[in-house]
């Protein structure tokens, strides 16, 4: 299923890289990110290969049905496979079963596309049960419809040892709907297995996100933001400068201010054209970082394609439907910027966005402000009352809320909280059940 990952006893295979684009700037920037991938990928990219894409062609269609590129790239990708041995050849694109079979077959190789290369990267990076159930998912998702390209094989060698008609369907034929009930079968098992995951973590999500005011992190993947976690919050997550180094949610606290610390949660990055069943199935795992009451988009302000990055995670983030007011834009790694002109235009594109490096430290003292502000322009300062017969219920305002001052007296317990607006109907109606 895995047609990337190999031994790490085994030299990488040798990838040939494939784009098809409008400009050369296009091929350049895009070519290099899927460079990237491919290495993360465990595979060693040794030539590329661009086809100019006519302006009338839409970026969606191919420019041959059958093989994606035009006949003449067929040829030259076929020689450059031969001249650099290469054993796989990677396309920028989305490709259909029927024309990785007509490629492979044309190039003697094989041939995946970009969405493979992110399922196999992800599936080396998943340490926890719902990670490695949701990968295999989205992997047995964007299997099932190539099992015919499996067996093509096994039903040729059955056509050619004679005869033909009823009776005489190939083992591919026979093996192929086997796999096919297989395969179903098991999604349908894992479906019921993440969806029981997933439905015990949205309550546990949504209590937590009911209870307190917490920081979630987003952004594309290696913009910076397991580095600027442990920045904030001295914790020691894994933090690498490659693609997707984070799946698992990691929570830690941070003390915005002194006394006052609050959730701060980091999960996967994102990446454009994310394969869908991807996003689809990891919305359980970004739900730590999107239920919170404030997103940190960080963004790697040095990147060449800053700008573009930008406008995918917000394509994202739409498309699970935050809210624009609950994102903060947090410009990062400006100590490796050199054009002052960036950070103007990606300032443009996230207003009231502050610009930091989580390396140096630069700006964080700021950020700290500004999230504490956002904080407090959310909570509201309340006086509660409550008898001594019903001290349980101090513990759960000191639960949902902060103390700001508080007095003994033969009443009961009086207090000035400060709590989030969205728990004050619930809170008064517990006090007032309580009373």
């Amino acid at each position: 299923m895995l047609r990337l990952t190999v031994s790490t006893h085994a030299p990488p295979d040798r990838a040939i890289l494939i784009g098809v684009y409008a400009t050369t700037t296009d091929a350049d920037r895009r070519l290099d990110e899927l460079d990237s991938l491919v290495r993360a990928a465990r595979a060693e990219p040794v030539h590329r290969i661009v086809q100019r894409r006519p302006h009338n062609v839409a970026e969606d269609r191919p420019l041959n049905p059958a093989t994606y590129v035009g006949s003449g790239k067929v040829e030259e990708i076929a020689e450059a496979v031969a001249e650099h041995h290469g054993k796989v050849v990677v396309f920028d694109h989305e490709l259909s079963p029927a024309q990785v079979r007509e490629l492979e077959t044309r190039f003697a190789c094989r041939v995946v596309d970009r969405s493979e290369v992110i399922l196999d990267i992800f599936a080396t990076r998943a340490r926890s049960r719902q990670a490695k159930l949701q990968v295999e998912l989205a992997q047995l998702q964007y299997t099932a419809p190539r099992l015919r390209g499996m067996w093509s094989h096994l039903a040729r060698q059955a056509g050619q040892s004679g005869g033909g008609g009823i009776a005489t369907r190939g083992p591919g034929e026979k093996q192929l709907e086997i796999d096919r009930r297989i395969v179903q079968k098991r999604i349908l098992h894992l479906k019921r297995q993440i969806a029981e995951i997933d439905a015990r973590k949205e309550r546990q999500v949504s209590a937590r996100a009911a209870q307190s005011w917490g920081v979630g992190l987003v952004g594309y993947t290696n913009a910076g933001k397991s580095t600027l976690l442990n920045a904030l919050t001295k914790a020691d997550a894994f933090a690498e400068n490659m693609l997707f180094a984070t799946l698992d949610t990691v929570s830690r606290r941070w003390e915005v201010q002194p006394g006052v610390a609050i959730p701060l949660s980091d999960t996967v990055g994102f990446v454009r054209d994310l394969p869908h069943h991807l996003v689809t199935g990891f919305r359980s795992t970004l739900a730590e970082a999107l239920h919170a009451s404030l997103l940190l988009h960080v963004v790697d302000a040095s990147h060449p394609d800053a700008i573009e990055q930008v406008q995918v995670v917000q394509e994202v983030l739409a498309d699970l439907e935050v809210p624009e007011h609950r994102v903060l834009g947090v410009l990062n790694k400006v100590d490796e910027l050199e054009d002052p002109d960036v950070l103007r235009e990606l300032r443009w594109l996230l207003p009231d966005a502050i610009a930091i490096s989580a390396i140096t430290g630069e700006g964080l003292a700021e950020l700290a402000r500004t999230v504490a502000e956002r904080r407090a322009g959310e909570w509201q300062s309340v006086w509660v009352d409550i008898p001594h017969a019903e001290g349980r219920l101090v513990a759960l305002v000191n639960e949902r809320g902060e103390i700001l001052s508080e007095a003994w007296d033969g009443d009961g317990w009086h207090a000035e909280i400060r709590v989030p607006r969205s728990v004050l109907p619930e809170l008064r109606d517990v006090l007032r059940d309580g009373k």
